[in-house]
């Protein structure tokens, strides 16, 4: 009986409001100069020939009064006429921040930030509830950082035309520095480690916290760090880890901030289940990833790491959708252990359906393809794209290089990757500009293609023009010269040496010749190559070096040809700044029999790059070169290894290590040692965000020994300084600055050099 009187009920008042509703037969707007009658109309909800009773004027009336854009709203309906009367709230006409200090807060960036995102710009609709809510966020803005005593005045100035200027008047007052980071409850770590947690905290010694600023209060900065310490928690086993909302004592300017800690039950993981679509993978495979974790206290960063590895099983597998979650489970009779729970979802393999390329203006496209090791129509592999990608990052035609995947919407099991490069320059002038404490400035040019119309292909000619070198030469290389990858290169050259002038043995050298070379990939990151070289001499000694090589220079020397073999490997992930991977060559070089020249050299080098944290990259580098005369003949003096300078150990003048001849002239030798480490960085801590620039500090050391057999320990140079990296439109720049440790009474040094157009 009470349903079928609630229907009356409804079917009365629906037949009440048609009843008492009206047709709109026309609409009158008023009072409306800088909003257009159809803006007004949108908001409206009702139009000409719609029925509305009284009840339906208020739900009009909010909407407009949502809009923010007028102060009044009168709506009438009378004679079937809907009359809406407005009055429009202001137009802004400016919007000034003044008195502030700050920039570091307020910044231009952050204003125009302001303005745009709570819409308080010139031309736009003035709305109070916008300007209220944009002040609130400057207030937040600024209490995060620590100005407690801040202050905002707004000023309105409206005139006849209907538009307002807005002037915030900002008294910013004493930034609050920080006295003491003050934590209760840490059982686990000590007070000291967890300060170390923060990049905020009690000041350091006063020189140095004028540059780290150290107690200067931020409110991420303060967040950032109690993250930390739940994620170090964390990685121990305190899986009910709490860190409580920090507190805070404002006295003199002074903040003493208060953490508690609630450290909770230390877990230790007891097993490992895992459930879901394993594909070919046994459980027993996928359950020894965690042997090394069962028994021990659980730790979420190594669990994350070793469901990522698991994942990345299925996605080199062709399953490019792969998710993998995990879950925990307590155990009743053992509250201090848990079970791991790890639940894999696969969908079907997927295939490659198109990879398309942009960006590459100047490359053609099979030059990028060649190096992708997937093909269209392949299964998918996470790890074999990856690899593509670092081998066409290690071209060093493109300044970046990144990539999408798409799912194709009518086939689950096809995807199309979309890959996009950045390219840079690869034709450039080179100009190097040197300073050295005994030889002074020196200059040098030259011209290098390393694309040839988008090929892939090289060519380098160059022209030199110097008291000590004088030099002609012309090289061409094709990487991928068949289908195979196999790759050729030949060139032919003049140079005549002044060795005097290169702060070297008194000799010059006139030397014309070709060179040819052919290689062979092993693997898509190591090759093979074989190399030729044969050239004419035109050989005169000084009257010094004609003393101390008597033997060498009584002969003519007309004729070098040598051949080598080259093995190298490369698995950097990038041409210019490589963060990961390393670089391995060795070589064997012979003077054939025949030749005026009989010797060997065997050399072998090691660059490699590893992440620390951020965008901080450890790297290490070391080459070790060998070489001797054979049939009876010592090595030539020419073929020695020479060191120092700025491709070998910085802060020693070009070659300048080693032995001496009694003139005080370096003599070079048959045992080579380099090596250098350091860490890079971006420049974002100097305010400079360029992906393309780098800052690195370094220890370089090494010795040149006359004889290998000689080789001494003590006789190691080492030097440390700084560097600037720049790779620029018009090609890379170096500039670094060195200082000797260790080093002999008599050895040249070279605090500064400044490259451009030279890899480093």
């Amino acid at each position: 009986m009470i349903k079928y009187t609630k229907s009356l009920l409804y079917l009365f008042l629906f037949f009440a409001s048609v009843i008492n509703a009206d047709v709109i037969k026309r609409i009158d707007i008023s009072g409306i100069e800088n909003i257009s009658r159809g803006t007004v109309l949108e908001y409206l909800l009702y139009e000409s020939g719609d029925d509305i009773n009284s009840d339906q004027l208020q739900i009009i009336v909010n909407s407009l009064q949502k809009t923010g854009f007028f102060q009044k709203i009168n709506i009438n309906f009378d004679d079937n006429i809907l009359s809406v009367a407005l009055k429009e709230n202001p137009t802004i006409k400016y919007v000034e921040f003044v008195n502030f200090e700050n920039t570091d807060i307020l910044s231009d960036e952050v204003i125009d930030s302001l303005k745009s995102n709570f819409a308080i710009k010139i031309g736009r609709i003035y709305n109070q509830s916008l300007l209220i809510e944009m002040v609130n966020a400057i207030v937040d803005l600024y209490r995060n950082n620590g100005y407690y005593e801040f202050k905002i005045d707004t000023k309105l100035d409206q005139d006849d035309k209907n538009r307002v200027g807005i002037q915030l008047n900002i008294s910013e007052g004493n930034q609050a520095l920080i006295e003491s980071l003050i934590f209760n409850g840490n059982k686990l770590f000590a007070e000291e480690d967890l300060e170390d947690f923060f990049d905020i905290g009690k000041p350091d010694f006063f020189i140095l916290n004028y540059f780290t600023e150290k107690d200067k209060f931020n409110k991420l900065e303060l967040d950032a760090g109690i993250e930390k310490i739940r994620n170090a928690y964390l990685d121990k086993g305190y899986l009910d880890i709490r860190v409580e909302r920090p507190e805070f004592e404002f006295i003199n300017g002074k903040i003493k901030i208060f953490i508690e800690i609630i450290e909770g039950i230390q877990y230790r993981l007891n097993a490992v289940e895992i459930t879901g679509d394993k594909k070919n993978f046994s459980d027993e495979y996928l359950l020894s990833f965690f042997d090394s974790q069962i028994d021990n206290y659980f730790s979420r960063s190594t669990v994350v790491k070793t469901v990522n590895e698991i994942n990345k099983l299925f996605l080199n597998d062709g399953y490019a959708f792969a998710t993998t979650k995990t879950s925990f489970k307590t155990i009743k009779d053992d509250s201090l252990k848990l079970n791991l729970l790890v639940d894999i979802k696969v969908d079907s393999r997927v295939f490659i359906n198109r990879i398309n390329i942009s960006g590459n203006h100047r490359t053609q496209d099979d030059v990028i393809r060649r190096e992708i090791k997937l093909n269209e129509g392949s299964v998918y592999s996470q790890k074999e794209f990856n690899e593509s990608i670092k081998r066409i990052k290690r071209l060093g035609y493109f300044s970046d290089v990144n990539y999408e995947t798409r799912r194709l919407k009518d086939s689950a099991d096809k995807v199309d990757i979309f890959l996009t490069v950045d390219e840079t320059k690869t034709g450039e002038m080179s100009i190097g500009l040197s300073h050295s404490n005994k030889t002074g400035a020196a200059i040098t040019a030259g011209i290098k293609q390393s694309n040839i119309l988008g090929t892939g292909n090289t060519f380098n000619g160059s022209f030199s023009n110097s008291d000590a070198v004088e030099e002609i030469s012309f090289y061409f290389s094709n990487p991928y010269f068949n289908s195979e990858g196999h790759h050729i290169s030949y060139g032919a050259f003049n140079k005549k040496i002044d060795a005097e002038n290169l702060d070297t043995s008194s000799y010059v050298l006139d030397e014309t010749g070709l060179s040819f070379g052919y290689g062979i990939p092993i693997d898509q990151n190591t090759n093979l190559s074989f190399n030729s070289r044969i050239s004419n001499m035109n050989l005169k000694c000084g009257t010094s070096l004609a003393i101390y090589e008597s033997s060498q220079c009584a002969t003519n020397k007309d004729l070098d040809a040598n051949i080598s073999v080259t093995l190298s490997q490369n698995s950097l992930n990038d041409f210019y700044f490589p963060s990961d991977g390393m670089k391995n060559i060795i070589s064997g070089t012979l003077g054939l029999p025949g030749s005026d020249l009989q010797y060997f050299m065997i050399e072998g080098s090691h660059r490699s790059y590893s992440p620390i944290k951020d965008d901080l990259v450890f790297k290490f580098s070391s080459r070790l070169g060998l070489a001797g005369g054979y049939g009876g003949k010592d090595l030539f003096f020419t073929k020695r290894f020479y060191e120092g300078g700025a491709s070998s150990i910085r802060g020693f003048d070009f070659n300048s290590i080693g032995s001496k001849y009694p003139n005080g002239r370096p003599k070079g030798g048959e045992l080579s040692f380099v090596t250098s480490a350091g860490v890079s960085s971006k420049a974002d801590f100097l305010g400079i965000d360029n992906e393309n620039i780098r800052l690195s500090g370094f220890i370089d050391g090494g010795t040149v020994s006359d004889r290998y057999s000689n080789f001494q320990l003590d006789d190691i140079r080492v030097s440390s300084g700084v560097e600037f990296s720049w790779l620029t439109p018009i090609g890379p720049i170096s500039v670094f600055s060195a200082f000797p440790i260790v080093k002999k009474d008599n050895d040249a040094t070279e605090n500064f050099s400044f490259e451009l157009g030279t890899t480093f």
